[in-house]
């Protein structure tokens, strides 16, 4: 008889949980009141990656981390720089990689529309900028896709996430232009799909609300490719997810 996988089991527990977790009606609604007031209170703004400010909440700090484990990407391509925080953090994680022997030569590109000088500087400057290619201009123009998919042709594992610009026609256009660089088994994480659960108003200086965000994109995308599925146990066991729906795991 073979020995039970203590890991292994773990795992399966782990799903048992969080797929129990979408049907607790009670943990669900505390959730969404606490995202609604955690959203208004700027909490996704306090924290840093080694040194950077990094404009995500731990929880999803630690999802992209595991996936990042599990699909061993030699590659990740990131819409949206802001401070930067994120593409240290994803050069971090593959430099973990490379280190463990898991991957070789992983690279992180960035892509947007505004670099601010200073931001760009601090990128430059830290210790892992080597690992980092950023690129000023818009993540759905044609001349910055077509540098991206000469840059990912080399590689062999690439993940996607998508945190620009938050309208619908956006994230849809992005949602087509970089997906078909992720490989099966990885992951095309589109952030901030949470802005379809917020009441109204939430966001009022911004071009993005109900009905117009990444995760009307998300489901509008899904319609037609049947390439990705919504990984919902990731969000499930994070709770404090801004991603819902957001975390699209490629399946062939």
């Amino acid at each position: 008889m073979k020995k039970n996988n203590p890991l292994k089991q773990f795992r399966l527990d782990v799903v048992k949980r969080a797929a129990a977790y979408q049907n607790n009606k009670p943990l669900q609604q505390a959730r969404q009141n606490l995202h609604n007031e955690m959203v208004k209170a700027g909490y996704a703004y306090n924290f840093f990656w080694l040194g950077v400010p990094i404009i995500q909440p731990p929880a999803e700090i630690q999802g992209l981390q595991e996936i990042i484990w599990e699909v061993k990407p030699d590659l990740i391509i990131e819409t949206g720089i802001a401070h930067g925080g994120s593409l240290v953090f994803s050069a971090s994680m593959l430099a973990l990689l490379e280190t463990c022997g898991k991957i070789k030569n992983g690279q992180v590109i960035g892509i947007d529309i505004e670099i601010r000088p200073h931001n760009k500087k601090a990128i430059l400057a830290h210790p892992l900028s080597k690992k980092i290619t950023m690129m000023e201009g818009s993540s759905i123009d044609s001349k910055i896709i077509k540098r991206v998919v000469e840059l990912a042709k080399n590689k062999k594992r690439t993940m996607v996430c998508l945190d620009s610009n938050h309208t619908h026609d956006h994230v849809l256009a992005e949602l087509k232009a970089y997906t078909s660089l992720v490989n099966i088994g990885s992951y095309c994480v589109v952030g901030d799909t949470g802005i379809e659960d917020l009441p109204a108003a939430t966001v009022p200086d911004r071009p993005w609300s109900k009905g117009n965000n990444p995760k009307t994109a998300v489901w509008e995308f899904l319609k037609t490719n049947k390439n990705f599925k919504i990984d919902k146990v990731i969000e499930s066991k994070l709770i404090l997810t801004g991603s819902p729906d957001g975390y699209l795991k490629r399946i062939k």
